[in-house]
């Protein structure tokens, strides 16, 4: 096991700041596996978008899910940005992984792309994740923590400034964390901080 944390921990990034490089880097990378998995941790477990041949429950250890990541059009603005989840550095994560189907993993993975991808401000690596089934290696969608996307933690007021006003292309930053929240629990993962930020937002009568 220590070995898969620590792998995870310094997986090289896949991506560059050109987000179509970073796709071509993505598919040199996974030439080298005969099954291509994503993993997902926040939206994509309950909006992936994409038709699995498989998904299976799956650990990642050496990244932690984080509501830290800033958004300026899909849950916010540019004059009220919002919040989505991140892949941070430390820790472990519990999410779910896909299994592309091979017939059509170069058109799935496009349209992944262009969701995840539009603007390269993710780091995108492939890596190692445990599952009941077994290990598998999975692209997941990483953030670091100097990228200008990357906010501290913050305040539980900040926090609530946010919930209750930032809006954008998707809904708002609230409607995400609720979508976030349920899909976890439905799928049967614990996660302490988003339990903690579901009981701030219900505490200040937000749900």
């Amino acid at each position: 096991m220590r070995s898969a944390t620590t792998h995870a921990a310094v997986a090289p990034a896949l991506v560059l700041r050109d987000p179509a490089q970073a796709l071509q880097t993505l598919r040199r990378a996974w030439r080298g596996h005969t099954e291509q998995w994503v993993f997902g941790y926040a939206s994509l477990i309950w909006r992936p978008e994409f038709d699995a041949a498989e998904r299976r429950a799956a650990l990642v250890r050496g990244w932690h899910r984080a509501l830290r990541m800033r958004s300026r059009v899909n849950r916010g603005t540019p004059e009220v940005p919002g919040l989505v989840f991140a892949l941070l550095p430390g820790g472990a994560c519990r999410g779910l992984v896909y299994r592309l189907r091979p017939e059509s993993v170069d058109e799935e993975l496009e349209r992944l792309w262009a969701r995840e991808m539009p603007t390269g401000v993710y780091d995108a690596r492939l890596l190692p994740c445990r599952t009941p089934q077994g290990p598998v290696v999975a692209l997941a969608f990483t953030l670091g923590r100097r990228s200008e996307a990357c906010l501290p933690r913050l305040a539980d007021d900040e926090l609530l400034h946010i919930l209750r006003h930032s809006r954008g292309r998707y809904g708002t930053t609230l409607e995400y964390l609720r979508e976030t929240a349920a899909a976890l629990h439905a799928h049967g993962v614990r996660d302490r901080e988003v339990e903690r930020l579901m009981a701030v937002a219900r505490r200040h009568r937000l749900l």
